[in-house]
């Protein structure tokens, strides 16, 4: 009996899998593949639950890879149901997941179980790469995971990573590739004094105005032919200061690039250190800065499978998908390391807001996508 995608969709968004909690949506999905002969390893790191599941053992190893874990639902109050009660109305299912990306996990499943029916002897292995740490660090998920599976010589020959990957409409597009994001978080020190004695003080909060403008004056790049342009945004400026005659003694500031294939994270923080350094020490002010690296920018060459996929959304669409390398980060960056690899799964429009959301209709024509791209690989 084929599993359908609207009632799997609706088991695991019942469960609030919030990062890092699991709250047993790795088991409903283990449950449901089990039915179908999959073998499930879970795959645990610290507190966070991964699965890697396989249907067959020969080659060539096509996989689907994911995540169960879901962004917190805000006020719950703002909802029109209950985000973890998921509800179909107006033909639409709501509920935290429904978008990003439990519903797209479900049509695969259902994919795979119709696929099952006609090819019982196909040559090959499906497998599905489903981990509980995406939207959060994303330190014991995805990551690992595939550290784990290269150490233990698993082949991947290509995988289909579900992240809503659609502008608008379903078949808009189909990701190739993502920038590289870094995080630097800076502070500069000064020295505390009375504001009406400001020589005798040497206020951090100058020097911080002329980094920052200084840093987000940078034209770091005009894009590439399949990058949009590198961009620098300031997401945090603070002064820890509780009273107003005082000047501060440090200032504190976070901000973001993402960037391109012309740039890696060591370069640019190279060129900003240039600038921290140089802006600090004419105002005899000292300087720290962190740095965390999501991902490095990366690009995966569109080969004979890419094209199939383009052609098979094409055919059920009837929209031409354009490869892209638009928005922010996903585990595609850690998978590019040992398969090729694409994304492509429903319309992100609701993810991560209020009454998040998903057609019905998208989630039968995405299952049978899904269900045809296999066809079409395994031919």
């Amino acid at each position: 009996m084929p599993i359908n995608e609207l009632k799997l969709a609706k088991e695991l968004i019942r469960k609030p899998s919030i990062t890092p909690k699991d709250a047993g949506a790795i088991n409903v999905l283990a449950k449901n593949l089990k039915s179908l002969g999959f073998k499930c390893q879970l795959i645990n790191f610290k507190n966070i639950k991964n699965l890697y599941a396989k249907l067959g053992k020969s080659s060539p190893n096509f996989c689907y890879a994911g995540h169960t874990d879901v962004v917190p639902p805000g006020n719950i109050s703002d909802w029109s149901v209950n985000p973890f009660k998921p509800t179909v109305k107006n033909n639409k299912l709501i509920g935290r997941g429904a978008n990003d990306m439990k519903a797209s996990i479900a049509c695969f499943v259902a994919a795979v179980s119709r696929f099952k029916v006609k090819n019982r002897k196909f040559k090959g292995s499906i497998s599905l790469l489903i981990t509980g740490d995406e939207e959060g660090l994303a330190v014991n998920g995805t990551k690992k995971v595939v550290e784990y599976l290269r150490r233990k010589k698993e082949k991947i020959n290509f995988c289909i990573v579900g992240e809503p990957t659609n502008p608008n409409k379903l078949g808009e597009m189909i990701k190739i590739g993502r920038r590289g994001s870094i995080t630097g978080r800076l502070t500069v020190i000064g020295s505390q004094g009375h504001v009406a004695y400001p020589k005798r003080a040497n206020n951090p909060t100058d020097t911080m105005i002329q980094i920052l403008k200084k840093i987000k004056e940078i034209k770091l790049d005009k894009g590439t032919k399949n990058f949009q342009a590198s961009n620098l945004e300031i997401t945090k400026i603070n002064i820890d200061n509780h009273a107003d005659n005082v000047i501060p003694g440090s200032a504190h500031a976070v901000f973001n690039v993402r960037f391109n294939n012309k740039h890696s994270s060591n370069s640019l923080k190279k060129k900003l250190n240039v600038i921290f350094k140089s802006i600090s020490k004419k105002a005899k002010c000292k300087f720290n800065i962190n740095y965390q690296v999501s991902g490095e920018a990366f690009l995966s060459k569109p080969n004979k499978t890419t094209y199939m996929v383009q052609n098979t959304i094409r055919k059920i669409t009837k929209i031409k998908p354009k490869l892209s390398t638009t928005g922010g980060t996903s585990d595609a960056r850690f998978i590019r390391k040992i398969a090729p690899c694409l994304e492509f799964g429903l319309v992100g429009k609701t993810m991560h807001k209020v009454d998040e959301s998903v057609p019905l209709s998208d989630l039968k024509k995405l299952s049978n996508i899904y269900l045809n791209i296999l066809e079409n690989y395994f031919k």
